[in-house]
């Protein structure tokens, strides 16, 4: 049930507002520029990218495979007026991928393009295929998985910085994408928050297999073990996950847990407690490696601070994956 998505990308911005609305593409193009050949946005599209502007007749000829929808807009819709370009798309020789709520099935002019010129449509938002059950049997190769405070404190971009890190030391490693974002960035994935409870743990098997001693996967953590709302998530991820390392994620500006203002933040010495003991029931030599911290909130000196502080009383290392990379956190890990 793995999503894989054919490269390289045009990255679709359709009308979007700014760049909150465009933060797929701009993400995708972060972190994977190689993969990434041009632009096609509609009038009134307000961000603007620094790619080429295309359309799907240039793009097809450079190369491009899959009109990627960059848009993250309220609601999670695709308007009306992009079924054209749509369609056209597919007409043009391009899959579509899309990681919004919106399906591109229920599109019936993109429905009957795709059919009618033998064209793949992604819907990274919602899996499909067989789901399996999790046995928890242990498995072969090493995997990281990044756990959070909360929701949204910067799990995903953590895996993609220690990923890099990794490939910069010549460690054999892969990103494994669990949410809409990182499948798109990734190219393959599987969004498990729109797996049903039970198969969870079993797609993040999948996702994460058996691999050689020195392989390593590098899996994008979700939500948290603290938040009534997703925890049910997390610790089916942290369970099929069966990591040997795990790198705590945190924002230490937030007054509550995101969305609810009656729940009060955990701790990070509750949070690494937690899903260690949690991991513990798959993985028994589980080790915690250190702590990402978003620190974009603070100035410079108070985040040098703060992550000194925190380092010394966890006896972690303790970064900003942005402001100063995430080597002290490779260094810590038991190869």
């Amino acid at each position: 049930m793995k999503t894989r998505i054919a490269r390289p990308y045009l990255l679709f911005l359709g009308d979007a507002a700014d760049d909150l609305e465009a933060k797929t593409a701009i993400g995708v193009l972060h972190w994977r520029p190689a993969d990434c050949i041009g632009q096609l946005r509609v009038p009134g599209c307000a961000p603007r990218l620094d790619l080429p502007e295309m359309t799907v007749t240039e793009a097809a000829a450079a190369g491009a495979r899959t009109l990627l929808i960059g848009v993250a807009n309220r609601g999670g819709i695709i308007p009306g007026h992009w079924s054209g370009v749509l369609a056209d798309a597919l007409a043009g020789g391009l899959d579509i991928a899309s990681g919004l709520h919106t399906r591109l099935s229920d599109i019936t002019v993109v429905k009957d393009a795709a059919a009618k010129h033998g064209r793949a449509i992604h819907e990274v938002r919602h899996p499909a295929g067989d789901l399996q059950v999790a046995d928890g049997t242990p498995r072969g190769g090493r995997r990281l998985l990044t756990v959070g405070t909360d929701c949204s404190v910067g799990k995903m971009y953590t895996a993609l910085a220690l990923e890099r890190a990794f490939r910069k030391r010549g460690i054999d490693c892969e990103f494994c994408a669990t949410g809409q974002t990182g499948i798109l960035i990734a190219g393959g994935g599987v969004s498990v928050d729109a797996v049903p409870a039970d198969f969870i743990a079993g797609a993040v098997e999948e996702l994460a297999p058996a691999a050689p001693p020195g392989h390593w996967h590098i899996i994008e953590g979700q939500g948290s073990l603290f938040h009534p709302s997703y925890a049910g998530v997390s610790l089916g991820l942290l369970h099929g996950a069966q990591p040997d390392t795990l790198v705590l994620c945190h924002e230490p500006t937030r007054p509550h847990m995101r969305g609810l203002p009656h729940q009060p933040m955990p701790s990070v010495e509750q949070c690494i407690a937690a899903n260690t003991l949690a991991a513990k029931v798959v993985s028994g030599k589980v080790h915690v490696a250190g702590i990402a911290i978003n620190t974009a909130a603070l100035g410079e000196a108070e985040a040098g601070r703060l992550l000194a502080a925190t380092a010394d009383e966890h006896g972690l290392p303790c970064v900003d994956p942005v402001r100063g990379g995430v080597d002290a956190i490779v260094d810590n890990i038991r190869f």
